[in-house]
C-alpha cells in the first residue's frame, strides 16, 4: 500500500519375525511401495523435500509471526481464525527503512486517498496518493497468500531474497478503513541463512501477463493440485497495483460481476468488508515481478471456482477464470 502437504513426516516400524514371515512380509511391502509410488495425484503432489511450513494466524486485525526466518523457499501457511476476509502481502523495504517508517510516511496516505474516494472527491483521493514518500516506488512485492475468508487457511509456496519486509493487509472495513491503518501490518527479517526448502512440483502451470492475461497448461480437475503461477510481466494498473492471482469458490447466488467490481481496491465499495455475497476465498499469490514464480495449494471437490486478479476490469484483461468441478 506462500507445503502443499496433508502429511510432513513418514513414519517406520520395524518388527523382529520368523525368517518366512518376513520374506513374505517383504514381498507384500514391495507390492505396497510400487503401487504407493503409483497413487493418486494428489498424493504425489503432497510433498516438498526436506519441508517445513511457516505459520501465520490471524485472531482478528493481527498477524501472529515468527520475527525472522532464513530465505529461499518457504512455505506459508496462514490460518484466519477471525470473522472477516483477510491476505497478506510481503512487501520488502528499501535498505534503511522499517516497519515505523511504513505506519508513518505509507499507510496513513493511502487512508487518506481512501476517505477522500469514499466522499466522492476522486480527484482530490487521487492527488493526495502523491504525498506517497519517493522510497514508495523502491517497494518490491513478492507475494504471500491471496484472499482467505474466515475459518480457512492457505497454503503458498515463495522464494525470498534475504532482507527487511512487511506483511500487509489492506481490506476494508465497513467504514472504508484499511485493515492495515487498524495495525494489521508486522515486520517479518528474512535473514542470509538459506533454508533446505526445494519448491513444489506443480501439476498445473499458469501464466500471468498483462498482455494475455491468464493461460493454463491444462484443465483443471478435481482433487489436490498445486498450480504454479509464472508472472511474466509486471504493470501498475489504473489502481497503482501489479496483478496476482486469487482463487474462490462460487456457490449459486454468486453474482461475477460483483466479485469483479469488488477486487478492485480503489473503487469505493472495493475490498469492503463484507464480500459479495456466495463467494469464499480460498488463497492464491499476491503479486510478484516479472520472472518471479510462486505456487499455490487448491483441493478442488465439485462446485464453480474462479480465479481472478485483482485489478480492474479483470474480465476484459483475460484475468478472470470461471470453471466447473464435477
Amino acid at each position: 500500500m506462500k507445503t502443499p502437504s496433508t502429511s510432513n513426516s513418514h513414519f517406520f516400524r520395524i518388527t523382529t519375525i520368523p525368517m518366512l514371515l518376513l520374506s513374505i512380509m517383504i514381498l507384500f511391502t514391495a507390492c505396497k511401495n510400487n503401487k504407493e509410488k503409483n497413487s493418486s495425484e494428489e498424493e504425489e503432489t503432497s510433498e516438498i523435500l526436506n519441508s517445513s511450513k511457516v505459520t501465520v494466524v490471524t485472531q482478528l486485525m493481527d498477524f501472529q509471526a515468527p520475527d525472522e526466518i532464513p530465505s529461499g523457499w518457504t512455505t506459508f501457511e496462514y490460518v484466519n481464525n477471525s470473522e472477516d476476509t483477510h491476505f497478506f502481502v510481503l512487501e520488502k523495504l528499501p535498505e534503511g527503512k522499517t516497519i515505523e517508517d511504513s505506519k508513518r510516511d505509507i499507510v496513513p496516505v493511502f487512508q487518506e486517498g481512501m476517505d477522500l474516494i469514499n466522499a466522492g472527491k476522486m480527484d482530490e483521493g487521487l492527488a493526495a496518493f502523491g504525498k506517497l514518500p519517493e522510497w514508495f516506488s523502491e517497494i518490491i512485492f513478492l507475494g504471500g497468500p491471496g484472499l482467505v475468508s474466515p475459518k480457512t487457511k492457505a497454503e503458498t509456496t515463495l522464494n525470498l531474497e534475504p532482507g527487511y519486509y512487511v506483511m500487509e493487509c489492506y481490506v476494508k472495513m465497513p467504514n472504508g478503513m484499511f485493515h492495515s491503518a487498524m495495525g494489521m501490518v508486522a515486520a517479518l527479517q528474512v535473514t542470509n541463512e538459506k533454508s533446505n526448502l526445494v519448491p513444489p512440483v506443480s501439476t498445473i502451470k499458469m501464466d500471468i501477463s498483462s498482455e494475455k492475461g491468464f493461460e493454463f497448461n491444462k484443465e483443471f480437475s478435481s482433487g489436490l493440485h498445486i498450480i504454479e503461477v509464472n508472472f511474466a510481466d509486471q504493470i501498475a494498473h489504473e489502481h497503482f497495483l501489479g496483478h496476482d492471482v486469487h482463487l474462490a469458490k462460487l456457490d449459486d447466488t454468486a453474482d461475477l460481476e460483483a466479485l469483479e467490481k469488488w477486487m478492485n481496491w480503489a473503487d469505493p465499495e472495493g475490498f469492503k468488508t463484507p464480500v459479495p455475497e456466495g463467494i469464499k476465498f480460498l488463497g492464491g499469490t499476491q503479486e510478484m515481478p516479472a520472472g518471479k514464480k510462486a505456487y499455490f495449494k487448491a483441493n478442488f471437490n465439485p462446485g464453480t471456482y474462479a480465479l481472478i486478479a485483482e485489478v480492474p476490469n479483470a474480465a476484459k484483461k483475460n484475468m478472470l477464470t470461471v470453471f466447473k468441478i464435477e
